[in-house]
């Protein structure tokens, strides 16, 4: 029952990329009084007809807000550019025992943007949904597993348009527990129906769930120890990307809000 106010506001340029840092809010119907609730970057390439990037105008910050984003933007990259590397190196789709939960469904005509495709936005609806599903199944902590709920997604690489009429195939797994949280890769494939089992990767990414207790604090969750070979290679991997995301400083989202 809550107001939501999405803001996205351009923080950075390159050749050809867009950065774009988006802060949602959320008020009471009465008050209109917004708290930020997350923020995110997300980093737009334009392509040219040719499907090929093409470059995009500059864009200088004015502001002190502007400059404060855009050198935030900038110290970011190379964090950013290493997770990218050994998420795009790395073997998702191997043998596993792990907990995991497999979604199927055609894309209907109601998610196409302005390109004809599924819209980037849902696809990264049918990835929460997918790792919410798989993170309450694993934190199996009665009525208080329903409100498990994503505390970061990132690492979001999309490969591949999803068509509209397209056989999904979203994959949530387990790959890390600590002792709050569970770390999952989502990964989303798609096909012509007529083909089900050729499957194209078209977008992966990693998320990372809690169960907040009635405080608001992470609850103790059920620990996984793999034992499969590529279950513990994954479960290194995550370590390491955890290691990397130390590095990347959160931008506060008052600053994303300040004029």
């Amino acid at each position: 029952g809550s107001l939501i106010e999405v803001q996205a506001r351009l923080i950075h340029t390159g050749r050809s990329s867009m950065h774009v840092v988006v802060t949602v809010s959320s008020s009471e119907v009465s008050s209109h009084a917004y708290t930020p609730a997350t923020t995110c970057i997300l980093v737009f390439v334009a392509k040219g007809a040719d499907g090929r990037p093409t470059a995009v105008p500059a864009w200088t910050p004015v502001s002190r807000s502007d400059r404060k984003l855009a050198a935030a933007a900038i110290d970011r990259m190379p964090a950013r550019a290493e997770i990218k590397r050994l998420m795009l190196d790395e073997d998702y789709g191997g043998p596993s025992e792990a907990p995991r939960v497999t979604m199927r469904f055609l894309v209907p005509p109601g998610v196409v943007n302005w390109g004809g495709n599924a819209h980037g936005g849902t696809v990264m609806r049918w990835i929460d949904e997918a790792a919410y599903a798989c993170a309450a199944s694993w934190a199996r902590d009665g009525d208080a597993a329903s409100t498990a709920v994503a505390v970061y997604s990132g690492g979001i690489h999309f490969f591949a348009p999803v068509r509209i009429g397209d056989l999904v195939e979203v994959d949530a797994r387990i790959i890390y527990t600590s002792a709050h949280s569970m770390h999952l890769s989502i990964r989303v494939s798609s096909a012509d129906p007529r083909e089900p089992d050729a499957l194209t990767l078209t977008t992966q990414c990693m998320s990372v769930f809690v169960v907040p207790d009635d405080g608001g604090s992470a609850r103790p969750v059920p620990p996984w120890q793999p034992t499969a070979e590529g279950d513990v290679r994954l479960w290194e991997h995550a370590r390491e990307i955890i290691r990397l995301r130390e590095h990347i400083v959160p931008i506060p989202a008052s600053l994303t809000l300040e004029d």
